[in-house]
């Protein structure tokens, strides 16, 4: 079956930086758009930025120009590069990818199972 794994989060100061993987996995035949989203204790989940299988990337506005957003194909993988770290930025990360495959031979979302990110003040 088809798998999204996470890693990359922790614990960081404010100001700081931390970098985001997520590598999908199993009976891939093609990816389309990738992101990554969040959601903090009691708010909903947000589109954080998002990466079409041509690289156009979007941002949301809190943190453009701080975020970057950037897959390597040959690797099935999305990453999001995190700067400047506020401590509002502190959420649950979860990588979304749209993948065709052998056991879904059209475009299916599938979720990662989310990475924590804290940012002390």
């Amino acid at each position: 079956q088809v798998q999204l794994a996470e890693s990359g989060g922790g614990l960081v100061q404010a100001g700081g930086s931390l970098r985001l993987s997520c590598a999908a996995s199993g009976g891939i035949l093609s990816i389309n758009d990738m992101g990554w989203y969040r959601q903090a204790p009691g708010k909903q989940r947000e589109l954080v930025a998002r990466i079409t299988s041509s690289s156009t990337t979007t941002y949301a506005d809190s943190v453009e120009g701080r975020f970057t957003i950037s897959r390597d194909n040959a690797k099935s993988t999305v990453y999001l590069q995190m700067n400047s770290l506020k401590p509002e930025d502190t959420a649950v990360y979860y990588c979304k990818a749209d993948i065709a495959s052998y056991y879904r031979r059209f475009y299916y979302s599938y979720w990662g199972q989310g990475t924590q990110v804290t940012v002390s003040s």
